[in-house]
């Protein structure tokens, strides 16, 4: 699955206790993993670097969400569950720009 892709996975928790089923935003692929970040309708706080996103047919999203990219996991490919869509052109170079800033690249 190509970076920008919205997909269905047990993303874990932040103390590592359990995981939950819920979307996530493909950042990058191996032969064997991907690195995703969580996509929430948590909506009480919002970080720079999270990305807004517009329920549409073609990313599957049915509630307004944001892509937290400050939660990044990398899983197995075979944890993903199913496709949901894909963002946007526009909103991968949004997402290369804001993963700079998390990872202070200049």
């Amino acid at each position: 699955m190509p970076k920008g892709s919205i997909v269905l996975i047990p993303f874990p928790f932040t103390d590592l206790t359990g995981n939950k089923l819920r979307p996530a935003l493909i950042l990058s692929e191996t032969a064997l993993d991907v690195t995703v970040s969580v996509v929430t309708t948590q909506l009480q706080w919002q970080e720079p670097t999270d990305i807004g996103l517009q329920p549409q047919t073609k990313n599957g999203i049915k509630k307004l969400p944001l892509v937290r990219l400050g939660k990044i996991a990398t899983i197995d490919k075979a944890l993903i569950v199913g496709a949901i869509g894909s963002i946007s052109p526009f909103q991968i170079s949004e997402l290369d720009q804001k993963l700079k800033l998390i990872f202070q690249i200049p």
